[in-house]
């Protein structure tokens, strides 16, 4: 009864470790993803091409190992040969393996010399698609600089720009940390160089189905290229600690077809210039329009480090809520945006519109529980900016 026992107690044990197993293999991808790029496509065979000849290296060795381990035991009765070294096997084996060491060697090199060269060697021409890619704490910017428009009708056109932040567990479900707010959206067929810069620290834009990885620093401008061969949306990460919310910098590339890639820009391009003649609307702002257009503005570019309460995440990242800048002098408060403070993390949000800015400062000033009834205009920012220029 009690072998019984104990057998039955293996084979659940068993049953349980083989479904286990199962299921973790379902769950684990246990290779690089499938490739999106051709260069990507050429690092990915390299990486195969080694893995392979590890693998049949590995068998053969174990397999030496193991025949040797049961035929050659004690046990048995076998005795060491004393004069192995004597053979000629035994002489030779110290020219034989190194020489086939290093001709496995050069054959991985000579395919992974051609790929680093043409991974190092960035295209020019008309025909790529040029996007700046500039990393923030934490916050991805993307600026596709062949696409411009005239938002002011100043002559000076904007590059179309799209500004990613991650999204929130409540929303991003599963795909948390894995999903962000807008995409990176890529024509399929293209050569696409991107340009690799930060606002604040290093950063690194990494996209493994892309083959991209690159550092982004402060101060510099570095490439990196992919010639995209299949649609499909691809997840990266920053591979820089950049922070205590390095995490939260996710990255996702959608590579679509050239007409929908049109079709897309074109989009941009009216969101742009609709946002660009609300906020030359020469109107009054109601208390009420500023704050739902600040809380929207704050909780997409403010939160990530102040917080959606407020309350921020001291010492770097101070509290707003009952602060003596969001409660003080609005032009003190107007000069920290504007401005940023040297030596901290906060940076200028010149870059914002006026009517972005106003309503920004509007929320800050009457949100919790600071309420000073304060309602800042976009006029008042258009004349702030002009005092800082002076």
């Amino acid at each position: 009864m009690a072998v019984s026992i104990k057998r039955f107690g293996a084979l659940s044990t068993l049953s349980l470790s083989v479904a286990w197993a199962e299921n973790a293999s379902a769950e684990m991808a246990l290779n690089f993803p499938k490739p999106a790029a051709g260069v990507a496509q050429e690092i990915y065979d390299i990486h195969m091409l080694t893995s392979t000849i590890a693998t049949v290296l590995l068998v053969i060795i174990f397999s030496i190992v193991g025949y040797s381990l049961v035929h050659h035991r004690k046990s048995r009765g076998y005795e060491a040969d004393q004069h192995f070294h004597e053979t000629w096997f035994g002489k030779w084996a110290w020219v034989i393996v190194p020489v086939l060491v290093l001709g496995i060697d050069l054959t991985i090199a000579s395919s992974a010399e051609k790929t680093l060269e043409k991974v190092w060697d960035v295209p020019k021409g008309e025909d790529l698609v040029d996007v700046k890619v500039t990393g923030h704490q934490w916050w991805w910017e993307f600026d596709y600089l062949d696409h411009t428009v005239d938002i002011d009708g100043t002559g000076t056109p904007k590059t179309v720009k799209v500004e990613s932040r991650y999204v929130p567990k409540d929303k991003a479900g599963d795909l948390y940390l894995r999903d962000v707010d807008n995409h990176l959206v890529l024509p399929v067929g293209k050569k696409v160089r991107f340009l690799h810069t930060s606002a604040d620290v290093n950063h690194a834009f990494w996209v493994p189905a892309l083959a991209v990885k690159k550092d982004a620093i402060p101060g510099y401008v570095t490439e990196t290229w992919v010639d995209l061969n299949r649609e499909g949306t691809f997840r990266g990460q920053c591979a820089e600690l950049c922070g205590t919310w390095h995490s939260r910098m996710p990255i996702v590339v959608d590579v679509v077809s050239q007409d929908k890639f049109a079709s897309w820009m074109d989009e941009q391009k009216k969101v742009m210039l609709a946002a660009a003649a609300e906020s030359s609307m020469d109107k009054d702002w109601t208390m009420e329009e500023l704050m739902e257009k600040g809380q929207a503005n704050y909780n997409t570019k403010c939160a990530s480090c102040h917080q959606i309460t407020g309350k921020g995440l001291p010492p770097a990242f101070p509290p707003l809520a009952g602060s003596k800048i969001t409660t003080g002098p609005i032009q003190d408060h107007l000069n920290v945006v504007l401005n940023g403070r040297p030596g901290t993390a906060m940076v200028s949000w010149a870059m914002l519109s006026d009517l972005e800015i106003a309503s920004i400062v509007t929320y800050e000033r009457n949100a919790w529980g600071n309420d000073t009834g304060d309602v800042v205009q976009p006029r008042d920012i258009k004349a702030a900016r002009s005092l800082a220029v002076k």
